[in-house]
């Protein structure tokens, strides 16, 4: 069970269902995340307006976003990421190989190193909260200085949503289940 309830729509004042309507909107529905969230009425609507500009207007290529939402998702051990990114990660067109050496930690082993980049970015900035130099080279030379920034932003915010979620105990939404092994 959750340690802040789930919000629904009925639950808002009528100044702020606007939220709620447009993370419905945006995504499709209401996953338990933004439900969450929406405790806060006000944070819910910067941080969802965050994540939309990175899920649906970023011109970061969705491989790349996939793949680094996957990396954020094994560093924290967040499985509702992993649960909610991992069909979209599929879709998106990452190989099943990527996923799996993600999924058990060996990545940027084994993966072609220009999506190795991208898990060794992601290590760096959640482990040690910024990147190497040569690590960030290696990333501005792929994405040009917008997008790398564009990077940094999505590893942010899925790392913020990760520790809400760890704090929380949020539950996965129903037809999830957990994929990610102990490491």
């Amino acid at each position: 069970m959750a340690k802040l309830p789930y919000v629904s729509r009925g639950d808002l004042p009528e100044d702020k269902r606007h939220v709620y309507d447009r993370i419905a909107e945006t995504r499709g529905s209401v996953d338990h995340i933004f439900r969450l969230l929406l405790n806060s009425p006000d944070a819910a609507e910067v941080a969802t307006g965050v994540g939309g500009y990175i899920r649906y207007r970023s011109p970061l290529e969705p491989t790349i976003r996939e793949i680094s939402i996957l990396s954020v998702a094994r560093e924290l051990d967040c499985e509702y990421e992993w649960a909610q990114h991992e069909p979209i990660a599929r879709r998106d067109g990452v190989s099943e190989h990527t996923i799996e050496s993600i999924r058990s930690g060996r990545a940027p082993m084994g993966v072609p190193a220009k999506e190795g980049v991208y898990v060794q970015g992601v290590k760096e900035l959640v482990r040690d909260g910024a990147m190497s130099t040569p690590t960030f080279k290696a990333i501005e030379h792929l994405l040009g200085p917008a997008q790398t920034l564009d990077f940094l932003v999505l590893v942010g915010y899925y790392s913020m949503l990760a520790r809400i979620m760890a704090t929380l105990e949020i539950e996965l939404d129903e037809g999830l289940e957990a994929k990610l092994p102990s490491l």
